[in-house]
């Protein structure tokens, strides 16, 4: 995939820093506009088909919908303390236990 999370954490606070945004990037604002933009994404599908979401999925729309969502989370895990790769391998391993795979 080739993205750094560190450096992508450590571009977006110098972003915030820049505009004097930091003020505004509580942990419950970062949380709203991750939703709301989640929403965006999900408005990207609204009404289609199965077979019309497939292919609307590939989109410049859709992509920059996942970026916005990417950039708020991981301003938010910045901002939160909270290093990224560690939680999703820590919640890899309680999913994997949750779920076991399936028998046949």
């Amino acid at each position: 995939m080739g993205l750094d999370l560190d450096e992508l954490a450590a571009d977006l606070r110098a972003f915030a820093e820049a505009r004097g945004w930091e003020p505004l990037h509580t942990p419950k604002n970062l949380a709203s506009a991750l939703v709301v933009e989640a929403g965006e994404l999900l408005e990207q599908f609204q009404w289609l088909t199965g077979e019309e979401s497939t292919t609307h999925a590939a989109s410049d729309a859709v992509a920059d919908e996942i970026a916005d969502v990417l950039i708020y989370l991981v301003r938010l895990a910045d901002v939160a303390g909270i290093d990224i790769s560690a939680a999703v391998s820590r919640k890899l391993v309680k999913n994997a236990l949750k779920h076991p795979e399936a028998s046949d």
